[in-house]
């Protein structure tokens, strides 16, 4: 890899610019990127990965989540909590790799790529990738053929999970929040963090009739209510539209 490359660790990059890179236990920097990291947890990672671990929701938080807010966010963010070993390592790091890596978070799934997406004036998710190219990664070293970025984050199963997080757009990049015209309080915050991440008590008080949709639940609500995560997790979204904006 040039030199110049590595002073640069986020490059610009496209859909279809070629990508030769790969990660196996053989690659002598193996786990290295799962030390020293803020990962923020998008609320299908928390669901994918309580469902795992075959825990509820608030155990899930409350046992692997920090959860931080500040002045510069319009919500709070959920980060997963690291060992306390010296290395701040990802708590679910083993030696032999990662222990939930059927259903990992997206950002290490997508790693080295990196993705932002943006909610368009035509109700689409545009998308912006770059290339993550740190000193300690060895895998740009692997004699492996080279492939498009968008086959290989196909290939890391990025297609679901970017899905699943393009539903947030709407929510998170309202028209109200980018004019400046929208600030959460801390009821709506608590609304927040119980729609998207507790999923399982939201199931329980949106049951119970303590919080509701002012519409007809549709049949994917209901099967949501039922016990479906995913479409439970489209009824949050649409929930706190309703609460936030009216809609």
């Amino acid at each position: 890899m040039p030199e110049e490359q590595l002073s640069q660790p986020f490059q610009p990059t496209t859909a279809e610019q070629p990508l030769v890179f790969a990660c196996h236990p053989g690659v002598a920097c193996f786990t290295e990127c799962c030390r020293e990291l803020d990962l923020a947890l998008s609320p299908y990672d928390v669901l994918r990965l309580k469902q795992h671990l075959q825990i509820p929701s608030e155990r899930f938080l409350d046992q692997y989540v920090l959860i931080e807010q500040n002045n510069q966010q319009t919500f709070p963010t959920c980060y997963l909590t690291m060992v306390d070993d010296g290395r701040a390592s990802c708590v679910f790091l083993r030696a032999t790799g990662c222990s939930v890596y059927t259903d990992r978070p997206g950002s290490c799934r997508g790693y080295p790529i990196g993705r932002g997406a943006a909610w368009t004036k035509t109700s689409q998710a545009e998308q912006t990738l770059v290339l993550i190219q740190e000193p300690h990664c060895l895998g740009f070293a692997e004699s492996t053929e080279p492939r498009t970025t968008a086959t290989y984050l196909a290939s890391q199963g990025m297609e679901e999970y970017n899905r699943k997080n393009d539903l947030l757009l709407p929510l998170l990049q309202h028209r109200r929040i980018q004019s400046g015209q929208f600030r959460p309080s801390r009821h709506q915050h608590h609304q927040f963090l119980l729609a998207l991440y507790d999923l399982d008590q939201f199931r329980r008080q949106m049951t119970a009739g303590h919080i509701a949709l002012h519409r007809p639940l549709d049949a994917g609500h209901l099967r949501g209510l039922a016990g479906d995560d995913e479409e439970l997790l489209l009824l949050g979204i649409h929930w706190l539209l309703q609460e936030f904006f009216g809609e």
